[in-house]
């Protein structure tokens, strides 16, 4: 959609109240990666406001959405075939 802001993995977790830096982000998901049966939103590190979060603009379909699915795919890159 025209004039869509477009936001970053950077964006992501400035929103989410976390260090938005690309060192602790790549920390962040070294550090925090899940099961393949593991959701996103059902990780056990969010607060709930930051599930609320997630849910909320997935649920959207916001401009969020491509951002979400990035973290979603990094976080759960070990379990990738």
């Amino acid at each position: 959609m025209l004039g869509e802001i477009q936001y970053t993995l950077n964006d992501l977790f400035a929103q989410l109240g976390l260090d938005s830096t690309d060192e602790a982000i790549q920390q962040f998901v070294v550090d925090n990666q899940l099961n393949e049966s593991t959701k996103l939103v059902d990780a056990p590190f969010w607060t709930d406001n930051q599930r609320k979060f997630l849910k909320d603009e997935y649920r959207k379909d916001a401009g969020w959405i491509e951002v979400i699915d990035d973290l979603n795919a990094r976080l759960h890159k070990d379990n990738m075939a």
